[in-house]
Formats: structure tokens, sequence, C-alpha cells
């Protein structure tokens, strides 16, 4: 996987990513690393099929590529993610509905994501449960204000995402961060 940023600027690849399986699929290869369309099956509870179907998408978009040196014969294909972090800005497709609904489905996928926390954080041990967190606050910035707070965070979650797992014994866990920053009356 390569550690360069991939800005998404065709809509085609846009439509790509933000199917919502087709996101889990690229998820699971962030988090675990390569895989084959049976392992993700396993873990998305779908068909082998399926799942082969949906990373020739991704592949077509350049998002995943295979991984020939991890198949121990002809017939395993690998994947994997093409780019460690993909971004997109809906300024970059005026009027394009497929950005639009892009939105609202990442949208969706982060309020997902928060409410399963919520509804099963209980089941997590005391540490964990202590240190998850939500945060909101109105400030009032220029745009050029707003883009270097935007730029100050990608670089602090960079920095914590590229960085090399220590061998410290010490548990991991995938953790989802999601900040969003959006203009509106307090």
């Amino acid at each position: 996987m390569s550690d360069e940023v991939r800005n998404i600027r065709d809509s085609k690849v846009l439509a790509a990513v933000s199917h919502p399986l087709r996101r889990r699929l690229m998820e699971l290869l962030h988090l675990d690393g390569p895989a084959t369309a049976s392992i993700l099956a396993g873990k998305t509870d779908q068909a082998v099929g399926n799942i082969s179907h949906h990373m020739k998408v991704l592949a077509a978009a350049k998002l995943v590529e295979e991984a020939p040196e991890l198949a121990r014969d002809q017939r395993e294909r690998w994947w994997k993610r093409s780019a460690k972090t993909l971004r997109w800005a809906a300024a970059d497709f005026p009027d394009d509905p497929v950005a639009e609904a892009a939105e609202v489905l990442t949208l969706d996928h982060q309020m997902a994501i928060a409410r399963e926390w919520i509804a099963t954080r209980d089941t997590y041990p005391p540490e964990w449960r202590g240190v998850a967190s939500s945060t909101d606050t109105w400030m009032r910035l220029s745009a050029g204000e707003l883009e270097e707070l935007n730029e100050r965070v990608l670089l602090l979650l960079a920095e914590f995402e590229n960085r090399t797992e220590p061998g410290d014994g010490v548990e991991r866990r995938p953790v989802f961060f999601a900040a969003r920053t959006s203009l509106g009356k307090p």
C-alpha cells in the first residue's frame, strides 16, 4: 500500500468508493492489510462472488490493486489498497449529484459508527469506555483560517496513522476518528 494520499477528482471513482460495502472493504484493507475475496467475505458476511464483483469495481477505479506476491498459487487473488489515504472535496464536484450523494453517505456512515459505539460501549473494558470522546464547538473563522485548521487536523491524523506501531505489548484497537467542519448558524 502506498503511503501517499490519493485525491479523488473523478465522480466515477467517488461513486465507486461511496458504495457502503465497497467502503467497508476499503476500511478492512486499510486496517487489516491485504486480503482475498474469501477473507473479506468472511469479515462482511457476504458471498465470495459478491465481494469479487466489488473488488473488480474498486480495481477499475484504481482504488485497490492485486498483490500477486502474496498468492500461494495462480488461483488465489490477493487485494491491497492502492493508497493509504483517500481525500475528496465537494467543491471539486460542483453541481454533481454523485458528490452530494457521497457526502450524505459519508455522514450516514460516520453517524452509524458513532451510534454503534453508543449501543455497545458497555461491552468494552472501562479503560476503553473512558477514552472515547465527542466534541463540537463554534468558532468565527475566515476561509483561510478554516483551511489552516483542516490542514492541521489532517497533519495530526497522519502523524498517528503513519507511525510504526510500537512493539510494547500494549493493546491497540481500531479507532474511528471523524471530523467535519460545516458553516451554519448557531
